[in-house]
């Protein structure tokens, strides 16, 4: 694998190839790393499996310390690939505050916020998508 992100690259056995194109991926590539699987209802409401972690989403906490716990998530570090949850926070040894932050993967998606008219056209595109190759593919009915 060269120095410069390589989009050609498709992957290693090598674990520290995985981290080096993980740590070298330009933010657009990036973002799609930052996926979350989506829960049951929600996988059958929408027809896909994961989904990329959005502010305002409303997730559970599947691993760790704060495990079965939901919130909404609060900030996205994209450079970081972390996600921050409001009310999630642990005690500094003076006694302040401060943000824990969650790996994506260890998060699954309860609720998604659909605000933003872009993500839910990318939701809605894929399911009229499926269902007009659904109508081709059926017979026709005389």
């Amino acid at each position: 694998m060269k120095q410069k992100f390589s989009t050609s690259w498709k992957s290693s056995k090598q674990p520290r190839k995985q981290r080096k194109f993980r740590a070298n991926a330009p933010i657009h590539i990036a973002r799609k790393f930052m996926a979350a699987n989506l829960s049951k209802d929600l996988r059958k409401k929408h027809e896909r499996r994961s989904f990329p972690i959005k502010k305002g989403d409303t997730v559970k906490i599947m691993r760790g310390k704060f495990t079965k716990k939901t919130g909404k998530i609060a900030s996205v570090s994209i450079k970081r690939q972390r996600v921050s949850i409001e009310g999630m926070q642990s005690k500094k040894l003076d006694g302040t505050s401060v943000n824990v932050w969650f790996n994506p993967s260890n998060l699954q998606i309860t609720d998604i916020n659909l605000d933003d008219k872009k993500r839910l056209n990318s939701i809605n595109k894929k399911l009229k998508s499926e269902n007009t190759e659904e109508t081709k593919n059926a017979p026709e009915k005389k």
